[in-house]
């Protein structure tokens, strides 16, 4: 949206222009999209009928604006670089890990160390690894392929002493990231020179989420 905040992710997103994001998430989508046996097999079997429970009215007024908050739980991590950078392994990744010059497709979720307001979140979005806020960055480059991690960026490694948006100054930020697949600079300047050559594929791209 135009007035949205310029946030961690959102700002590296528009780093990218709509047809070469739409380009690359449906190029690191692909090797997502063939089912593994096992969930194919599920899938052919008949579902159980489950007999649906008795739903409790609930006539509370929801307050607004509408913020969700993180428990306090899950805003500290397990350990801390030199760099002060905090981290957690939820999920295990598999293979290599990105470089600053790539480009990766994530999942995931930022929110205040101090009170768990959740101020940005995201499903499938592509972004430079070298293009966010430093301590995002650092994380990134310890993820592997499937790997779910969190990361605790404190200020001096996220906005430091200015404000953006919803996030104060001077604030601590912890962020869950799914990292779902990367490309490599070259194979993204690859894919650009491809879709400059074919403008049907920036005609036929899916629009942009």
């Amino acid at each position: 949206m135009a007035d949205r905040p310029r946030l961690p992710i959102a700002a590296a997103m528009s780093i990218l222009s709509q047809a070469s994001s739409r380009l690359i998430r449906t190029a690191l989508l692909a090797s997502l999209a063939a089912p593994l046996p096992a969930i194919a097999a599920a899938a052919s079997q008949k579902p159980s009928v489950a007999t649906p429970a008795t739903i409790k009215a609930d006539n509370r007024i929801i307050p607004l604006p509408l913020n969700p908050v993180v428990p306090a739980g899950q805003r500290v991590c397990a350990t801390t670089s030199a760099a002060g950078l905090g981290a957690t392994t939820l999920r295990d990744g598999t293979g290599a890990r990105p470089g600053t010059g790539d480009v990766v497709l994530v999942n995931y979720i930022g929110y205040l160390a101090a009170t768990g307001t959740v101020f940005d979140q995201g499903m499938q979005s592509p972004l430079p690894v070298d293009a966010v806020i430093p301590g995002f960055s650092q994380g990134l480059q310890t993820m592997a392929r499937t790997g779910v991690a969190r990361f605790c960026i404190p200020a001096a490694l996220g906005y430091g002493a200015r404000a953006s948006g919803p996030i104060p100054a001077n604030a601590d930020l912890v962020f869950q990231v799914e990292l779902l697949d990367f490309k490599t600079k070259a194979e993204v300047e690859n894919m650009n020179r491809a879709q400059a050559s074919d403008p049907a594929a920036t005609k036929d791209a899916p629009p942009q989420q």
